[in-house]
């Protein structure tokens, strides 16, 4: 397993864990929390439909991983009693991998496709009929002779997620007749979900060590619950099953996951730009080095909290420490570094 999958603070899942998630999972939009703008005008579209006896308009959900996408794809299906497909962008690389799926449906069927962003354009513009005009034209022969058959497709509901909305062409987010982007949680519904993960866990966790968890857990639901197996896991071995404060804080703390919610690859990246840097700024490729990852991996996992916690900023010159980084890590700004009053950037 790499690094970047063995992090306690992985907003992705692999397969296992999605499996772990599946019992913790709301199953109405009732019990989703967290996103009460979104719960609200998807709940609005559903009711509207079912009123009127109608497939529900196409969803289109974005936003960054495990905040909640295909829990409501899963909700959308149930709340219109309807049966759920699930597949992905990057498992349609051709047009007849998509015109198999849709000719497969069932009236009224949902169809959730996850990176929707990543499938190929010839599937992508195949989509684009059946979501508009419920048909697919499938092309028999080849060159000159070729000859496009239109088959007509049941009305489904097409779930798109993404965490990439801008890589989506024009034409396709045009399709959608509701888009919702879905935001980071407050501590306040990560604390409601952790009470409601743990009563289905059995869990006994204080409403204290609820508070820890979901603190450190980076606004998002995937890392709460995470977190809440590992710390289940430590009351088991380490007392007697019971989750206290002073139980809790020692979980994280062996997991490396601080007050904050930094674990050792954000730390390491803050400690390599003010200890070794100086603050900044540094290049992508050279920070990567000095802590021993991929580009990708400090571009794409630790960066984006960092900069949201303001810890970070990118500049054109490179990654720069803020003060609040150094005082995150117990250290003093030098004279002249970025932020200290008269550097540059003040």
């Amino acid at each position: 397993m790499s690094e970047e999958r063995s992090r306690p603070v992985d907003p992705q899942a692999d397969d296992a864990e999605r499996a772990a998630e599946s019992a913790l999972r709301p199953s109405t939009l009732g019990e989703f929390q967290g996103q009460p703008r979104v719960s609200e005008q998807l709940g609005l579209v559903l009711a509207a439909a079912r009123n009127r006896g109608a497939v529900a308009d196409h969803v289109l959900l974005s936003g960054p991983p495990g905040l909640g996408k295909t829990t409501l794809a899963m909700i959308i299906a149930a709340e219109m009693s309807a049966p759920l497909r699930i597949s992905s962008g990057p498992a349609i690389q051709h047009a007849g991998d998509l015109a198999a799926i849709l000719s497969g449906l069932s009236e009224g069927e949902v169809l959730f496709l996850d990176e929707i962003h990543r499938m190929s354009r010839p599937a992508e513009e195949m989509l684009y009929i059946a979501m508009e005009d419920f048909r697919v034209d499938v092309v028999v022969g080849k060159g000159p002779g070729a000859t496009a058959i239109p088959i007509d497709i049941p009305r489904f509901t097409l779930v798109g997620a993404t965490t990439r909305a801008g890589l989506l062409p024009g034409p396709l987010r045009d399709r959608f007749g509701f888009t919702a982007q879905l935001d980071f949680y407050d501590d306040t519904a990560l604390r409601r979900i952790l009470m409601r993960s743990a009563a289905q866990l059995d869990v006994r966790l204080s409403t204290e060590a609820a508070a820890e968890i979901a603190r450190r857990s980076r606004g998002t639901p995937r890392i709460t619950n995470r977190l809440l197996r590992r710390v289940r896991d430590y009351a088991q071995v380490k007392a007697d099953g019971t989750v206290s404060l002073a139980l809790a804080r020692d979980a994280l703390d062996l997991f490396e996951v601080d007050d904050r919610g930094l674990d050792r690859l954000d730390r390491g990246v803050l400690e390599a730009i003010c200890g070794r840097f100086g603050g900044g700024p540094v290049g992508l490729s050279t920070l990567a080095i000095s802590v021993g990852e991929e580009t990708d991996t400090v571009e794409e996992v630790a960066e984006p909290f960092l900069v949201r916690q303001g810890f970070l900023m990118r500049t054109p010159r490179g990654r720069v420490a803020t003060p609040a980084a150094w005082r995150h890590l117990g250290l003093t700004a030098p004279v002249g570094a970025p932020g200290s009053g008269d550097d540059l950037f003040s």
